[in-house]
């Protein structure tokens, strides 16, 4: 009887999988790649058109071998990995390195009893249910090559930057440092951020508003703002001082109040497209407060399946990498479905809302981040899920739901007031008449209701309030807002978002401080500035979003992938020869007037991985080293254990934050959470 092998990467996926298949069928996982480059070398034949040396590292060789048994037994091989780049090569490379095209190389006879090469097949799927595996096994496609190329450019390109850069650091500033293509570029975002809060010089402005009531009936104060003088209409910075403020409350001191126009009309907001990887990271760290590295972990889980009860592993989302907002049919059909079941006719629209992806280089065929199957709800599927798990269920449940629900409508009034010295006061109220989407996606929106008023109405003056404003400096990325301006950029795609970001963090060239704002380290910021000089194509912005369009073309089989590893390579290679020999080693950060215990020499700060260190001037005949002993940050809290120390911010070796008692040993209070802010939560929950 024939056998069918069907690989995937992650066992996770070969359990969910083996449960829509028969007894023809063998589900097997790969454990990711089967083969890679070296890890102890370059592995890239520079001197021959870039040739990737790759080999089957020492951990998949038991993984590889178990394939290669059950390929001898199997007359199909069914390779189900990934639809993107990576899961293109794995399937790849699960060819070589189980010599799928091989045939037999036992001596025979005859022809007839020679072993036909195995049929090699490659399926691909958005959602692991058993109609899309059905429909992909169905219709099995050949392994996409350019697709393959463009991931083998990536790595190569990457190994390059890595492995030839990164000893420059070394040598240059301390071991341990590393550099890449696209990690070395959010570097330099978070960096020049940093010196454009350093250097921001606030800007004063003012703004007058008038708080007013009928003058009969309805007394309820609002307050309009001052938007117009002489019918022109003021911009941010027209009022620049407390004089020119208080020049205008002179000609406003006995002023009647009129209004002057009043428009009412309805306005509608739509719902947001459904999630892309990127825009799922940036929407899971504001509402959840997960990491782009802690969603995609959960996403892969809930992609490759959960055990759901008598239901067993159940994939609930479709694919998490990708950078489409497409929907299939069959998913608008049952979303419109689900609706009415869930919340009523009048949340339904007469027709599907498609929407069309603006990311560049996006691929249609491809869906958003939905459900599976939308009539798994939160609320059902909830016992079988972790907290985390379930909460990013819920916000993707909820985002598709959103999707094709009516607009949320609001009933507004805008309210235009003249009074003395030509001015124009405006006041806005707005309030819901119409929830639509609002009622699955809940989003912030304020309220405002006015009394009934009507055009040529007089209104008494309660007070004149000038108000003085400080414009802000630029703020901190956050995870979310780095994720945002790295797509905006075009810098890396879908599935290099959550690694970069993990990755500067563990390098230590940036850290998340007590409010989750990304700074970076001294490290960081002298690692970026080394580069940024010597190396600028590297971390050039423009140029590093111009190789991912060349990648793009790569997988698109308009480009070859050696020429573009080569226009990038030569000048990079010579620029790193000269560089070695001209700048100098960055040691010495400043001078002291500590004294050595040991040689009675000076001691120096230095920078090393864990940050600055005094270090003996005598190095390395004298290699006396101390810490350096800084003033603990308080935020200006008691402990609330003992309630004799207070709280201060303190780090771990991996310089990660968390909050601790200034009378430690004698009171070990600790805490990963701000104590300010678990205050904050219990007042709210506060009856009083």
């Amino acid at each position: 009887m024939s056998k069918s092998l069907v690989i995937v990467e992650s066992p996770t996926k070969a359990r969910t999988i083996s449960r829509f298949l028969g007894s023809d069928f063998i589900v097997e996982s790969s454990f990711g790649h089967t083969r890679d480059l070296p890890s102890s070398k370059l592995g890239v034949d520079v001197e021959h058109n870039f040739e990737p040396q790759y080999i089957i590292p020492r951990k998949a060789n038991r993984v590889v071998k178990k394939l290669k048994e059950e390929a001898k037994h199997a007359d199909r091989i069914v390779l189900a990995t990934d639809e993107d780049r990576e899961g293109e090569a794995i399937a790849w490379h699960l060819v070589s390195a189980l010599e799928l095209d091989k045939k037999s190389k036992k001596k025979t006879k005859t022809p007839s009893e020679e072993k036909t090469p195995h049929i090699i097949e490659r399926i691909v799927f958005h959602e692991i249910t058993k109609r899309a595996i059905e429909e992909a096994l169905a219709h099995p496609r050949a392994i996409n090559i350019p697709l393959v190329n463009a991931q083998q450019a990536r790595r190569v390109l990457d190994r390059l930057v890595g492995y030839k850069l990164s000893p420059f650091l070394w040598k240059k500033v301390y071991r341990g440092l590393s550099a890449g293509r696209v990690q070395s570029v959010a570097v330099r975002l978070i960096v020049e951020r940093e010196r454009e809060i350093e250097k921001f010089v606030p800007q004063e402005y003012w703004n007058i508003t008038a708080t007013l009531t009928k003058e009969t009936g309805d007394k309820t104060p609002f307050d309009a703002t001052l938007v117009k003088i002489k019918g022109e209409t003021l911009d941010k910075f027209a009022i620049k001082n407390q004089k020119e403020a208080e020049d205008i409350l002179a000609k406003l001191e006995n002023s009647p109040w009129i209004v002057d126009m009043v428009e009412k009309k309805a306005v509608s907001r739509n719902p947001l497209p459904p999630f892309t990887t990127s825009t799922l990271q940036q929407e899971s760290f504001r509402k959840i407060g997960m990491s782009a590295k802690q969603t995609m972990m959960y996403a892969q889980q809930l992609y490759e399946g959960v055990d759901i009860g008598e239901e067993g592993p159940v994939g609930l989302i479709t694919y998490m990498r990708t950078d489409s907002v497409n929907l299939s049919e069959d998913a608008l059909k049952m979303a419109h479905a689900v609706i009415k079941s869930e919340f009523g006719d009048k949340y339904n629209l007469p027709a599907p809302r498609r929407f069309k992806t603006k990311s560049k280089g996006a691929q249609e065929a491809h869906e958003a981040i939905r459900p599976s199957d939308p009539s798994r709800t939160p609320k059902s599927v909830e016992p079988f899920l972790e907290k985390r798990q379930f909460r990013l269920y819920e916000l993707i449940w909820r985002r598709f739901m959103a999707t094709q629900m009516p607009p949320a409508i609001f009933d507004s009034t805008s309210v235009d007031i003249s009074a003395a010295a030509d001015t124009t006061f405006r006041v806005t109220g707005q309030t819901l008449s119409f929830d639509g989407f609002l009622k699955a996606y809940p989003l912030k929106f304020s309220e405002t209701t006015l009394p009934l008023i009507e055009a040529k109405e007089p209104l008494a003056l309660q007070k004149l309030s000038p108000l003085q404003h400080f414009t802000e400096p630029p703020a901190r990325f956050t995870e979310a807002t780095l994720v945002k301006t790295l797509e905006k950029y075009g810098i890396g795609r879908p599935s290099t978002y959550a690694p970069t970001i993990a990755t500067i963090q563990e390098r230590r060239y940036v850290e998340r401080d007590e409010k989750k704002h990304l700074r970076p380290t001294e490290t960081g910021t002298i690692v970026n500035d080394l580069l940024v000089e010597h190396f600028p194509r590297v971390v050039d912005i423009q140029f590093t979003a111009k190789m991912e369009d060349e990648l793009d073309e790569i997988a698109e089989g308009e480009k070859e992938w050696q020429p573009v590893i080569r226009a990038f390579y030569e000048p990079f290679e010579k620029i790193l020869e000269e560089k070695y020999k001209e700048v100098k080693k960055h040691e010495v950060l400043e001078t002291t007037d500590q004294i050595c215990e040991k040689c009675g020499k000076s001691m120096i700060v230095r920078l090393g991985r864990f940050g600055k260190f005094l270090a003996c001037s005598g190095f390395p005949d004298c290699k006396t080293t101390k810490p350096i002993k800084q003033e603990p940050e308080t935020i200006g809290m008691k402990c609330p254990k003992c309630v004799e120390g207070d709280i201060i911010v303190k780090r771990t070796k991996r310089r990660k934050i968390f909050f601790g008692c200034s009378r430690y040993p004698a009171c070990d209070f600790a805490s990963w959470t701000d104590p300010r802010k678990e205050n904050e939560e219990a007042k709210e929950k506060s009856p009083g």
